[in-house]
């Protein structure tokens, strides 16, 4: 991969992967960060892509999804040191306050599974489709498909 081949790749899919970040992780700085890890990480391993395995939004997608569980994961075991820590007072988790207390879409979200919150968000904040949904997931596109509309389901729902 050349530089112009990372740029046009940066082109074409950093303003939707932003947007499924923000989307997903419900704040714009921990979005802005996990896109940032997630760049850096395909210019260090842009040698062992490989076309043949799947497409380049899978793969960047793919990368994104990993490094956003690495700072959640990272965030729940601070926040628990904090709690420890502080003699048993509640901490809050650092950075993953929503973007605004009044959007209504960030609660439905959070009244989902694990697993359909990262499908609604990879389909509709990063405009994956569904098959892109499952390579990403490492699901089949039946339960990729399931997860995103049982998700969808629960928000009309509780959207009212």
């Amino acid at each position: 991969m050349h530089k112009d081949d990372f740029e046009q790749l940066y082109e074409e899919h950093a303003a939707d992967l932003f947007s499924f970040l923000v989307y997903r992780a419900g704040n714009r700085s921990l979005a802005e960060e996990v896109l940032a890890d997630t760049f850096e990480q395909v210019i260090r391993s842009r040698r062992r892509f490989d076309p043949r395995r799947g497409s380049a939004k899978s793969w960047i997608y793919t990368i994104a999804l990993n490094k956003l569980r690495d700072q959640f994961r990272r965030h729940e075991v601070e926040r628990r040191a904090l709690e420890r820590s502080a003699a048993g007072m509640p901490a809050a988790g650092p950075g993953l306050e929503p973007i605004d207390d009044r959007d209504e879409v960030m609660r439905a979200l959070a009244a989902l599974s694990e697993e359909e919150r990262e499908a609604v968000a990879l389909r509709f904040g990063g405009d994956l489709t569904v098959p892109e949904l499952a390579k990403v997931t490492g699901q089949s596109a039946s339960t990729a498909e399931g997860r995103l509309y049982r998700g969808l389901r629960k928000m009309r729902e509780e959207l009212g």
